[in-house]
């Protein structure tokens, strides 16, 4: 973040100096106390088990330059009183919140982080460019790939993970300071006007829209509802005149028909014939994605390190992007091929020393993406036994039942060798099944063979993850990892 004084902080936040002379600086914000150092500012975020504010003095030991909090701390401080703070602030600590000072917080953090953004975008093209990526499936991997093709172009800041709520991108956005060059920010939602207030923390400049699935289905009630709010993000872009760029998948209905919600310049990707940013002459080797990239500035091969021929979409979007940019055909095919996986638990693809295959891709789970994941495992599972290890597909609301049938359906349709459906009855009668975690992985334990494929998919709270680092690490029956997973 451009540097600050906490004066300067207080009134981009609409807080009151406590305990403080207002000269302090104030260089990076952080909402773990753990992390803060010289300089930092120290979100005061009430939590599950503990409070931020609990932590106010100890952080501010540890070199922090001082504190947002919603009420007075013990500690150099910008106080936001919660009455003054709750518009637009979401709903990411609501359960923990009944006071609604972390509210205060993140809602003061947004103005914090809008006026860091406003600073470095001042003047228009070529300042930061700020890029947001939004879709119901695919956004981490490419926002991951946005990062690689735009670091050859200049200092880039993407969120970690999946970094992007209320609170994540602000925190991401207050990363940016004068040397960098891009902000690449994943913007989600679970219900309208999340990524409309998303967008008046960090206004883009370039939106990319990946795709409308059925992700959230019971929160957003109909995909209608869903390509509504996923469109929230090109309607906030400026003009085409102003520099504003529009990347919508043509290959996606919904999406492309976004086109007329938009003042910006329109950029369309996909297989098309039409797409302006397209992909031909498609194939895979080991699950991996072969294709031409071509465009109005040129043609390039290119291979993704990637799993899963469903990365070719991706891969166009953070192309189209970095062309935008100043990329060439050429450095976006290499950069391309070069990227492997950043974030945790989005096809992850791990060899045992017997050669059995592990595919971990257990962070989130919903039709389209199922789908995907399992035409990845048979693509890298040629000549090999293959097993889908699923779990619940959670928030699709009543549609659940018929959205596992259908993915059990598409398993048998793809040849999938064993589909074993972990607490969940709805995959149907050619499924094996099992109650729980620690029971899928007694079996696998017990029947998978060198050689094998094993992809792991559901919903995060199923807790999947946990079977695939077992697999990984080949525990023992009396190891301590193993009493663990069956305890939790």
């Amino acid at each position: 973040m451009i540097e600050m004084r906490l004066a300067d902080v207080a009134a981009a936040t609409g807080g009151r100096l406590h305990r403080a002379s207002g000269d302090e600086r104030v260089t990076a914000v952080e909402f773990d106390s753990r992390a803060i150092g010289p300089g930092g500012l120290f979100l005061a975020l009430p939590g599950e088990r503990v409070d931020g504010h609990d932590f106010a003095a100890a952080a501010v030991a540890a070199g922090a330059a001082g504190v947002l909090a919603a009420r007075a701390v013990d500690a150099p401080a910008v106080v936001v009183p919660p009455a003054e703070a709750r518009s637009g602030a979401g709903t990411y600590l609501a359960e923990h919140d009944p006071d609604g000072a972390g509210a205060a917080v993140l809602a003061a953090l947004a103005r914090l982080a809008r006026h860091n953004v406003d600073a470095l975008t001042a003047g228009g093209p070529p300042g930061l460019a700020v890029v947001g990526v939004t879709g119901s499936s695919g956004k981490t991997s490419t926002k991951d790939l946005l990062a690689a093709v735009l670091a050859p172009l200049g200092p880039t800041v993407a969120p970690p993970g999946s970094f992007n709520n209320e609170l994540g991108h602000p925190w991401t956005a207050l990363r940016a300071d004068a040397s960098t060059r891009h902000l690449v920010l994943e913007l989600s939602a679970r219900g309208p006007g999340h990524i409309a207030a998303l967008c008046r923390v960090a206004p883009p400049r370039i939106g990319v829209v990946l795709n409308v699935g059925r992700a959230h289905l019971g929160e957003f009630g109909s995909p209608e509802a869903i390509a509504q709010a996923k469109g929230e993000l090109v309607e906030a872009l400026p003009a085409g005149g102003d520099g504003g760029v529009a990347v919508l998948n043509a290959d996606d209905p919904a999406v492309i028909g976004m086109a007329p919600r938009t003042a910006a310049r329109l950029v369309s990707v996909g297989r098309s014939a039409g797409a302006t940013v397209r992909a031909v002459d498609v194939g895979s080797e080991a699950g991996r994605a072969r294709f031409r990239l071509v465009s109005p500035a040129g043609e390039a091969d290119v291979a993704l390190r990637l799993v899963g021929t469903h990365h070719v979409g991706n891969a166009l979007a953070a192309a189209a992007v970095a062309l935008e940019l100043g990329a060439t055909p050429d450095s976006v095919a290499a950069s391309l091929g070069a990227a492997g996986p950043v974030s945790r638990w989005r096809m992850e693809v791990a060899d045992r020393a017997d050669g059995v295959t592990v595919v971990n891709d257990a962070y989130n789970a919903n039709p389209e993406s199922m789908r995907a994941a399992l035409t990845a495992l048979t693509d890298l599972g040629r000549g090999r036994r293959t097993w889908a290890v699923l779990g619940r597909m959670a928030e699709l609301g009543a549609q659940e039942a018929a959205a596992h049938a259908e993915v059990a359906a598409a398993a048998g349709e793809l040849g999938v060798g064993t589909l074993l459906a972990v607490g969940e009855p709805g995959y149907g009668s050619a499924a094996r099944h099992v109650a729980d975690p620690a029971a899928a992985l007694a079996l696998l334990r017990a029947e998978v063979t060198p050689g094998d494929v094993v992809l792991v998919k559901a919903s995060r709270a199923v807790g999947l993850d946990r079977v695939a680092a077992a697999l990984l690490d080949d525990l023992r029956p009396d190891d301590r990892q193993e009493n663990e997973l069956v305890s939790r």
